[in-house]
């Protein structure tokens, strides 16, 4: 039976139909539309969502680009707007439980997971707290010397428009929210359709610690209409997108003619190698939490596993071992440690790389198919699946499948690991198991990838960049130079008017 007594499912934010935040107000989409959001992993219809369209977005925009330009928030201090996002934090920290167990109804990841973001999203919003008061422009020594004087200004680039993933409801939010708040920006959000129900929620938390009508606007709906007009708003002065690199050209195509900065956090195939001086006992486990956590859905998960060949028996059937170990089951389970996938859509799309890789060749050493007994019948759910022995042409070992799909390749020698972690379109994480500091370092230098994690994988902190090269995209989030993306840099000259 499921162990769902101590976690509360009668939150009011899941009754009735939840509605568009536009100008500080809840109101319905102008089209009077609905959609259903569904528990992955029961198949149940859990809340309607208005369907946001382009007239909505407009409204959006607007009412963004008024709080921008003429509205208390245009003249707000860098402290009130740090007190504000303190304010906002508290509330985000007092109501966790009801945000993770949105997530975990919305998009099916195990309540531990959600609950583990907890301490990730309350920093990311201190850090944007500090960051608020520590952005500043500098003065710069010029070439013409006596008393002409340089400097530089930061300032806010305007209305913002952020696109959301499904996967991961709580970070994503806050990681489009915070440099906003932070710099002094306005926001226009669309969220993910299979995921609103987090962000909606935050909207609510965030009107209550004070934030003025206008700065965060949020408008659900389908990506090719709502998301599609806001990329193309010409009052919209920047996009910051996460999701697959296909929708990411898409936006910049969309986005060129008004000139749009840009944040691009796309999609990966990441590489995690594992040498033999490599402490097992650490490694296996984790390279297989790398992949099958959030049930692969991860734009960074380590889904290609490099093993050098004196100790690949040994690690591929510990990792497929490792897989076969974990309860899957209705993320309300407080025992349940990987969940569904998010939607029919995306099964239907996991089982087909999983057949295209048994058609190809490649040995399936565990999982391979949908699992549809018992409490699991009606849900989203794939078994922990390991490929061994592929060519790199494969299919399953380029392309990103974003599912609880392992391929594992061997090697012999650091050049060849390099090139084949290398060969792919992608480079946004990658991690090097090793006892030898030498040759992490000689990793980090030479693998083509924004992230490198060594001896672990996944760790973050709101003080850490995290972005990729290559089709995963540019621009960074956390960090300084995440929230610097959300200024203009401003020259100023002064010369003696004598």
């Amino acid at each position: 039976m499921l162990q769902e007594s101590s976690i509360r499912t009668d939150y009011p934010s899941l009754r009735g139909t939840r509605k568009l935040l536009i100008d500080g107000e809840w109101i319905e989409a102008a089209t009077g539309a609905t959609y259903p959001s569904i528990n992955p992993a029961t198949g149940v219809t859990i809340a309607y969502v208005a369907m946001g369209g382009e007239e909505d977005i407009n409204r959006a925009v607007a009412a963004a680009r008024r709080a921008f330009e003429t509205g208390p928030w245009s003249t707000s201090t860098p402290y009130e707007r740090q007190n504000l996002l303190l304010k906002f934090a508290d509330l985000v920290d007092a109501n966790f439980e009801e945000l993770a167990t949105l997530a975990t109804i919305d998009m099916g990841a195990p309540i531990s997971r959600q609950m583990g973001f907890r301490k990730r999203a309350i920093g990311l919003l201190r850090y944007y707290a500090a960051m608020a008061v520590s952005l500043h422009g500098e003065t710069v020594p010029n070439s013409h010397g006596g008393d002409i004087f340089s400097y530089t200004l930061r300032e806010p680039i305007g209305v913002v428009g952020a696109i959301t993933p499904w996967n991961g409801p709580i970070p994503s939010t806050i990681w489009k929210l915070g440099p906003v708040l932070a710099t002094g920006c306005t926001l226009v959000l669309k969220p993910a359709e299979e995921a609103p129900l987090v962000p909606l929620r935050l909207g609510e938390l965030a009107l209550e610690a004070g934030i003025p009508k206008g700065v965060f606007n949020i408008v659900t709906g389908s990506g090719t209409v709502a998301g599609a007009r806001l990329v193309e708003h010409p009052e919209v002065d920047k996009i910051a997108f996460t999701g697959s690199h296909l929708t990411g050209q898409r936006i910049m195509q969309a986005a060129a003619p008004t000139m749009k900065r840009l944040t691009m956090e796309l999609g990966g195939k990441s590489p995690n190698i594992v040498f033999a001086d490599a402490n097992l006992s650490k490694a296996i486990p984790g390279a297989a939490q790398a992949i099958f956590n959030n049930s692969g859905q991860i734009c960074s998960a380590g889904s290609r596993l490099f093993v050098e060949r004196s100790i690949y028996d040994q690690v591929v059937e510990g990792v497929a071992e490792f897989g076969r170990s974990l309860k899957m089951g209705n993320g309300l389970d407080s025992s349940t440690q990987i969940g569904p996938l998010v939607s029919t859509k995306q099964l239907e799309r996991v089982c087909g790389f999983v057949e295209s890789g048994v058609r190809e060749g490649a040995r399936l050493v565990s999982g391979g198919a949908r699992v549809q007994e018992g409490e699991l019948a009606n849900g989203n759910f794939v078994a922990p699946t390991v490929f061994a022995d592929l060519t790199s042409e494969m299919a399953i070992g380029q392309e990103e499948i974003f599912g609880p799909v392992l391929t594992v390749f061997p090697f012999d020698t650091i050049d060849e690991v390099v090139t084949l972690a290398n060969s792919t379109v992608f480079g946004l994480g990658a991690g090097v198991w090793s006892s030898r500091l030498d040759t992490v370092h000689t990793m980090a230098r030479r693998i083509k990838s924004g992230v490198i994690w060594a001896n672990s994988y996944q760790l973050a902190d709101p003080g850490v960049p995290f972005g990729g090269y290559k089709m995963s995209g540019f621009g960074r989030e956390s960090g300084r130079q995440h929230v610097e993306e959300y200024t203009n840099v401003k020259s100023v000259w002064i010369a003696p008017s004598d």
